[in-house]
């Protein structure tokens, strides 16, 4: 995307993303030869939420169902230690 959609998105203004290229805090995924900047959104969204957890939601609708709940539990973190995501559980016991 364009840097001025990339700055809505990062809720701040190109100024900033300019900045940023400059320190080479984050880079544009390509520039063109007349110098427009197109960023990754994973990347523009990983540097924007470095410090911020991966959010697991684990539910079910009853007590009857607690060993589901620890099983989703168990599969969420799996999947998000192997990608290397800090993670925060969130879990609803009805």
């Amino acid at each position: 995307m364009k840097i001025g959609e990339a700055a809505r998105l990062h809720g701040t203004d190109p100024i900033t993303l300019r900045k940023s290229e400059s320190t080479g805090e984050l880079l544009p995924a390509r520039k063109t030869k007349v110098g427009t900047c197109y960023y990754d959104v994973s990347e523009l969204m990983g540097y924007s939420n470095e410090a911020a957890p991966t959010l697991c939601y684990c539910r079910v609708s009853s007590h009857d169902q607690k060993p589901d709940l620890d099983r989703q539990q168990e599969l969420l973190e799996a999947y998000c230690s192997i990608e290397g995501w800090r993670t925060q559980v969130i879990r609803k016991n009805a």
